[in-house]
């Protein structure tokens, strides 16, 4: 397996908060994830540093299609017509019909799309590889499994090349080595017991290195999957016993954030500034209040069964 290059993508003249990741395929590169294309100067600066450019781009290998990770791949495909991208079937119709995908974002960031992810282009069909399941994928020299990671979203899928590992956003968020990995649960398909199934199939691979999109590259250990399940399970029952207590989002919303941000502070000064721009506490909660309503919803008896 080549080197690894990590791409820091300074989200909004920010480091330390989105990565991309670059490696010589034997085929050109392959890119996990683009970033957005608010970005895209800054994956071109990267890709200099390394003596290379977008031309040299062959592979895009999306682990799902949040404008974070996959924002840009439209604009590259249109630049570099010998590239394609791969991305999980259920996020497929998304990337080449977006209107629906920039809809529902726009509802959150209103007239702040452009200036946070720029433009997202549509995707020919013909120009992308839709992956079911496993599947091992020969590019080039190097050999690439993709596999089926939901829980972040139906349609995530982490890559394994040689004992690199790329997990995209189900190896959680972990800005630092001193910090707890937590996981990012904004709306709308959390499913935390299938991320648990995630999790547990990924920790089994023999894999020497972790590569999360927010940030960095760890050693693969028993520690980084035990936090990172740890917090999960703790950050939903906060939120349920909220729910349960009859508050209403806001508050909810309020002392989850003032929890978070004192945990991340144990474990380094500039955690927390940096945690709320990377993964902001307000979608997080609104994920999880989003799935334990619809856990409810699917265990409420129906009316056959009084």
């Amino acid at each position: 397996m080549n080197p690894v290059h990590l791409i820091d993508l300074h989200f909004q003249d920010t480091p330390g908060v989105i990565a991309s990741y670059a490696f010589d395929t034997g085929d050109g590169l392959a890119l996990v994830d683009t970033g957005p294309t608010s970005t895209l100067g800054a994956l071109e600066a990267g890709l200099r540093d390394l003596g290379a450019g977008l031309r040299d781009v062959r592979h895009l290998l999306l682990t799902h299609i949040h404008f974070d990770h996959a924002g840009a791949a439209g604009t590259v495909l249109a630049r570099v017509p010998a590239a394609r991208a791969y991305v999980h079937e259920r996020g497929a119709p998304h990337l080449s019909r977006p209107d629906r995908l920039v809809a529902s974002a726009t509802q959150i960031y209103g007239d702040q799309m452009d200036r946070l992810w720029g433009e997202l282009q549509p995707i020919d069909p013909d120009r992308m590889t839709v992956l079911e399941g496993e599947r091992t994928l020969k590019l080039g020299s190097t050999e690439v499994r993709a596999l089926y990671t939901p829980g972040h979203a139906v349609h995530h899928v982490a890559y394994a090349a040689g004992d690199e590992l790329f997990l995209g956003d189900v190896g959680g968020v972990r800005l630092a080595p001193t910090q707890t990995p937590r996981a990012p649960t904004p709306p709308p398909d959390i499913d935390l017991d299938a991320w648990r199934d995630s999790v547990e199939r990924l920790r089994r691979l023999d894999a020497r290195t972790l590569h999360l999109a927010h940030f960095g590259s760890y050693p693969n250990g028993p520690a980084h999957w035990e936090g990172l399940l740890t917090t999960m399970a703790d950050d939903a029952e906060f939120v349920q016993t909220g729910r349960e207590k009859g508050q209403d989002a806001s508050r909810i919303t309020a002392e989850f954030t003032e929890r978070l941000l004192a945990q991340l502070e144990g474990e380094g000064a500039d955690l927390p500034a940096r945690f709320e721009f990377a993964c902001p506490p307000w979608m997080s909660v609104q994920g999880l209040m989003r799935y334990w309503t619809r856990r409810e919803t699917r265990a409420a008896p129906t009316g056959g069964d009084r």
